[in-house]
């Protein structure tokens, strides 16, 4: 397997030098990990307290990692990348909602996005987080096992019912749609809900797509004992492959509460149980589809490997790979170069409300050995390849 991923100019080939020096001040900024938790308490701080710092987030790191306030601000984003083949993922990155008015609002958006993949080569997949659309607390009790009262019953019936009408409304226009994972504690009630809605409108093929966060060692089991009901039940697997972004919180609360911790026991483990579970998808990809969230080169070429060992054309649109905007454009870039799937995750909306979203990127950035220092590297050889031109 060629190995493709250094290639700076395909990589940067849509920053101008400015953007490029912007993306060099962030990476650095953030590869200090004192300076990220400085820099997040007091952001947070500035905003609560209304001192006008938007305009310098909006500026800085908003830009760099989001694609705007709103799904049509988007737009100039999805269509400049979609110039060098790599498509977008509209994802409305509004997080920590609780009221009923906020998970509606939250509805409306993603059936608006839902609308706009239809419309658009462009935006393949639709997105939502299962908290998007129901609070919290009401899928962890669910989890474990405890029941509702009537009231909670009925705000869980208001959950199902948003998440039927996305999933039936992608159906409908033929739009897939990751439903994206969370922490361990509230995730048995939202794999429940999501397999409800797989073997609703994966009939045909696989629409709705759920996700699996491997640095889970149980997830790998998970995704075989759904296989086998989904053979018998006669529907399509639809998953989205990603390591995970909770790390810390697992492990904390696992030893504060004193069960044995979900997450992998090292980055090496994580790293295999991702690779088999992209090894059995493939395996059988007659039933699944996948999505391989991954800033690792190395699965990237393991997933690229396999396809070339079965046959299995660049282009076949049950196999994609994404990454998030802002990160990791040797691999998007380059994977659009060589005709793979290829997306990125856009994040958008009001600068204050996706905060936690962009503090967690910062801090995954931070925490994952050598991402930051890569990212740094290329960003590095791509100025000199322009200063020596």
């Amino acid at each position: 397997m060629d190995k493709i991923f250094n290639n700076t100019q395909v990589a940067f080939a849509l920053k101008s030098d400015t953007e490029l020096d912007r993306a060099y001040f962030l990476f650095k900024m953030i590869s200090n990990q004192p300076l990220v938790r400085i820099g997040a308490a007091v952001t947070n701080f500035a905003l609560n307290v209304n001192l006008p710092v938007e305009g310098l987030i909006r500026a800085t790191v908003f830009d760099h990692f989001c694609g705007g306030v709103n799904e049509n601000d988007c737009l100039s984003v999805v269509d400049r990348m979609y110039t060098k083949g790599v498509s977008s993922v509209l994802d409305y990155s509004v997080e920590g909602k609780e009221e009923e008015d906020q998970f509606d609002a939250a509805l409306a958006m993603t059936l608006k996005t839902v609308e706009f993949a239809k419309e658009r080569q462009a935006i393949p997949f639709a997105v939502f987080k299962p908290t998007g659309l129901g609070r919290f607390e009401l899928y962890e009790k669910l989890g474990a096992k405890q029941t509702l009262t009537s009231k909670e019953q009925e705000e869980w019936d208001r959950v199902v019912a948003r998440f039927d009408l996305v999933c039936s409304e992608a159906h409908k226009k033929d739009v897939a749609l990751l439903i994206d994972g969370e922490e361990s504690w509230m995730q048995d009630a939202a794999d429940d809900l999501v397999t409800e809605m797989m073997r609703k409108y994966n009939k045909e093929k696989a629409i709705v797509f759920n996700t699996l966060q491997m640095y889970r060692w149980d997830r790998l089991d998970y995704l075989k004992k759904l296989h086998d009901v989904a053979k018998k039940e006669g529907f399509f697997i639809g998953m989205k492959l990603v390591r995970g972004a909770y790390m810390e919180k697992e492990n904390n609360r696992a030893e504060e509460k004193g069960y044995p911790t979900p997450i992998c026991s090292s980055k090496e483990a994580t790293d295999a149980n991702y690779d088999a579970a992209v090894h059995y998808m493939i395996d059988h990809i007659d039933n699944m589809s996948v999505f391989a969230g991954t800033h690792n080169e190395e699965s990237t070429y393991n997933l690229m490997s396999l396809m070339e060992a079965k046959g299995i054309p660049t282009k076949d649109d049950r196999i994609w790979f994404g990454q998030l905007y802002g990160m990791s454009d040797n691999i998007s870039y380059n994977l659009a170069d060589h005709h793979y799937n290829v997306a990125k995750y856009l994040p958008f909306g009001p600068v204050k409300d996706v905060m936690p979203y962009l503090i967690r990127r910062a801090e995954e950035n931070t925490s994952v050995a050598g991402q930051t220092s890569r990212e740094l590297g290329l960003i590095k050889t791509e100025r000199k390849r322009r200063k020596d031109k």
